[in-house]
């Protein structure tokens, strides 16, 4: 009995002195593995706070669909936060970055190509751009300062141009194109769409569009129909034609010659998501162009082309500074 009491004495006494050994013999391993459970502690911590993130800004996408009102309405693509790259991007320093969060677009499952033809007069309304048009058919004067203002602003609007126009400016028009502005139809000679024959319809866009071609080695993907004036054969006859048809959510009015002051206040006021802002080269657009801009990117929009308003591709979060 004494014999097995002593050694189990001994053997507790061997595992002390031996534990004890090994931590003062083996200390960084010791403090690695704290260290190695607290790193691993800490990311679980950071992709949950990844996770969270994801779930307060993820957006759903939204389908092309034609609305009673405003006709065809172009797809928004949704919004997600890729967990694991953003994870990847972060874990060397081990701590939440919002700027370092990479972000995925989801697209929607209805396209506008998807839909009936219609005419569109504003982008999705989830979509924090807007987009100038303007419509060229006179007021050569004005175009220069135009495009001084746009370019010392870094935006690209949309000219719809008139064919016979294009015919008789080609240097101007030129001058349009060079810029980096997008260029879309405005028939051949301002007729008025909505009384035509479908044959003449087709006669008059497809004038334009040789002209345009000629002029600047570009097809017009889009068609504004001169003072508004359209119908459905319009729309079809565009269609076929491989373009579609815009209109405008908020008109400036500007060939009415309005007080510059008023215009620019109203037009500020009615801007919103997806508006499409019609101008012509006046007077009035010209003075006012700087203020309208600066009016509206203070409202937190920013300013695309006509075909990037109708893309569903993202107007992604500002990086934080």
């Amino acid at each position: 009995m004494k014999k097995k009491w002593y050694i189990s004495i001994f053997c507790l006494f061997t595992v002390v002195v031996f534990g004890s050994i090994l931590v003062f013999v083996f200390p960084k391993h010791n403090a690695t593995s704290i260290k190695t459970n607290e790193t691993a502690a800490n990311q679980k911590v950071l992709y949950q706070q990844i996770k969270d993130y994801h779930s307060n800004i993820s957006e759903k996408p939204q389908d092309a669909r034609n609305d009673p009102v405003w006709k065809a309405i172009p797809g928004y693509n949704g919004l997600t936060i890729d967990t694991r790259k953003s994870f990847q991007q972060m874990k060397k320093n081990n701590t939440f970055n919002p700027k370092k969060l990479v972000y995925k677009e989801v697209p929607p499952k209805k396209h506008l190509d998807d839909i009936l033809p219609a005419p569109i007069y504003r982008g999705n309304p989830k979509k924090p751009m807007v987009a100038f048009l303007i419509n060229v058919s006179w007021g050569n004067e004005y175009i220069p300062q135009m495009l001084k203002i746009l370019k010392h602003n870094h935006i690209h609007a949309t000219f719809f141009l008139d064919g016979k126009w294009v015919e008789d400016n080609s240097k101007l028009a030129l001058m349009i194109a060079e810029g980096g502005h997008e260029i879309g139809s405005h028939a051949y000679g301002h007729p008025d769409l909505n009384k035509m024959t479908k044959s003449d319809v087709s006669t008059s866009l497809k004038k334009a569009n040789r002209v345009i071609e000629a002029t600047l080695d570009l097809k017009p993907r889009l068609m504004a129909p001169p003072s508004g004036s359209f119908n459905q054969q319009t729309v079809y006859v565009s269609h076929q034609l491989g373009m579609r048809t815009i209109l405008w959510t908020v008109d400036t009015v500007d060939w009415k010659h309005p007080d510059t002051r008023s215009m620019v206040m109203r037009v500020i006021s009615r801007t919103e998501n997806g508006s499409m802002i019609l101008m012509h080269p006046t007077k009035e657009s010209s003075r006012g162009l700087s203020r309208m801009i600066k009016g509206i990117e203070n409202k937190g929009f920013r300013f695309g082309t006509v075909s990037e308003m109708l893309s569903e591709e993202r107007v992604l979060p500002k990086p934080e500074k």
